[in-house]
């Protein structure tokens, strides 16, 4: 019950609430001359809960290798022309590793905006027999996340497995409730037969919050298109990664993470890893806990702060305005090549479509079409 899959899928329901249009609130915008923008900062926040119980394998590994294609889905999307701010939590269930006494439940990343972060874990995740409670582990995400107060962000739980919705002591119509109350919408996606997974009760725990039900084929394998312009954005992809300026405790460790999630990438063929150099050139992936150029762009970063024991050799011993000034430097380096990428990409995307028009991935295309389906509801546009 390799839930993964339903990355890709929440992926493409994410953006679906993420913008609301509120008449009252535009008009107060546009009071003065029609002259005022929103600029306040909307969030996609979703839980992934992913079944890693026996026989779901084929499932992790399309979430593995889909990952970065959906996130790049997400970043063409825009509302009221901005791009809302991606945060993903993620928990396991039904494992016979797990807690028994917290539901064979664990909590593996709060909310964050981590992409590498999730790649990690999600690599890391095995599987084992165990008993599925999709209502204790909804309840569970909707205790102990903190999910926000703003009603124009897109709060969202994908929960994927193949056993019956109604197991465990939480009952998932009360789970739904909660959800309900807290602006959180539950879309549940069932491994295996459609109708079989209506008559466990997938689509009714869906209909409690008006998310969505889907059923998807955990065994499909994943086709990666190539295009002419892979070697070009991997070539980009090894001078983005020169830019970056570790700093503090974990950020050597954290550089180095980086380079892990590229090779896991790459892992799946080099398409994918093509796909994760695009990721990494979007406003979702960010590392200002661990990197200097993005770092410096928080409202909160104050190079007074810095310990210089904690900078890479070539800082060490420097002053104030040379690392100011390297920082610059490799800042404006970063934009360049991620022009590049953007540039090549476009190109890249047109190439793909043309070759997609007899073959497709079961998974990405139901998430992309879900997720422009309902993206046309809620006032998106795309790039």
């Amino acid at each position: 019950m390799k839930t993964l899959q339903t990355i890709a899928l929440l992926f493409s329901f994410i953006s679906v609430y993420a913008c609301k249009t509120d008449t009252e609130k535009e008009i107060a915008l546009h009071s003065q001359d029609n002259m005022i923008e929103d600029v306040s900062e909307h969030y996609i926040r979703v839980a992934l809960l992913l079944d890693t119980s026996n026989s779901m394998d084929g499932l992790i590994d399309q979430a593995k290798a889909q990952l970065w294609e959906i996130v790049n889905e997400l970043s063409y999307a825009k509302c009221r022309s901005k791009q809302p701010n991606l945060e993903i939590a993620l928990y396991e269930y039904g494992n016979d590793k797990l807690n028994s006494r917290e539901g064979y439940l664990r909590k593996i990343l709060p909310f964050t905006n981590d992409l590498d972060d999730v790649s990690k874990e999600l690599f890391s995740l095995t599987t084992d027999g165990g008993s599925e409670y999709c209502g204790t582990v909804i309840q569970a995400s909707l205790n102990d996340l903190d999910w926000g107060n703003d009603a124009d962000d897109l709060k969202m739980i994908f929960i994927a497995g193949n056993e019956p919705f109604t197991q465990g002591n939480v009952d998932y119509r009360d789970a739904g409730n909660t959800a309900k109350e807290k602006d959180v919408v539950v879309n549940t996606i069932f491994c295996g037969d459609f109708d079989h997974g209506i008559a466990t009760k997938w689509q009714d725990g869906a209909k409690i919050t008006y998310g969505d039900y889907m059923a998807i084929n955990h065994d499909q394998k994943t086709v990666h298109i190539a295009s002419p312009y892979d070697d070009l954005i991997l070539q980009l992809n090894i001078q983005l990664n020169g830019t970056y300026v570790p700093y503090g405790k974990r950020g050597y460790a954290k550089y180095t993470q980086q380079s892990a999630q590229d090779s896991n990438a790459m892992g799946y063929g080099k398409e994918n890893a093509v796909s994760r150099t695009v990721s990494k050139g979007t406003k979702f992936y960010n590392n200002s806990s661990w990197d200097l150029v993005d770092a410096e762009a928080e409202e909160d970063f104050s190079y007074e702060k810095l310990k210089k024991d904690e900078l890479p050799d070539n800082l060490k011993g420097k002053s104030t305005e040379e690392i100011k000034a390297y920082v610059k430097e490799q800042k404006a380096e970063r934009e360049r090549i991620k022009k590049e990428i953007a540039d090549l990409n476009e190109q890249r995307r047109k190439f793909i479509a043309e070759e997609k028009k007899n073959s497709s991935n079961g998974l990405e295309s139901a998430m992309i079409d879900a997720l422009k389906k309902q993206a046309k509801k809620k006032n998106y546009t795309w790039n």
